[in-house]
């Protein structure tokens, strides 16, 4: 997953708290970061971890990435 800003690199709590919509973009594919306590997940591993398919993964990438480019 190639996300902008290096962000994939970032913690999934970190990430969530400085850009929100990134974490309603992935509770929209049930992928329940939102309501997880730890958060140390990468955010790049987050989606391949819940092996919903590449072509998911892409969508995924492409709405995380565009949701960037306009912050």
């Amino acid at each position: 997953m190639e996300l902008y800003s290096n962000i994939g690199n970032r913690q999934i709590i970190d990430a969530i708290k400085d850009y929100p919509e990134i974490g309603a973009i992935l509770d929209k594919y049930e992928i329940g970061c939102i309501k997880c306590g730890v958060g140390t997940c990468l955010l790049k591993d987050v989606v391949s971890i819940h092996f919903l398919g590449e072509e998911t993964e892409t969508r995924i990438e492409k709405e995380i990435n565009s949701y960037l480019e306009n912050v």
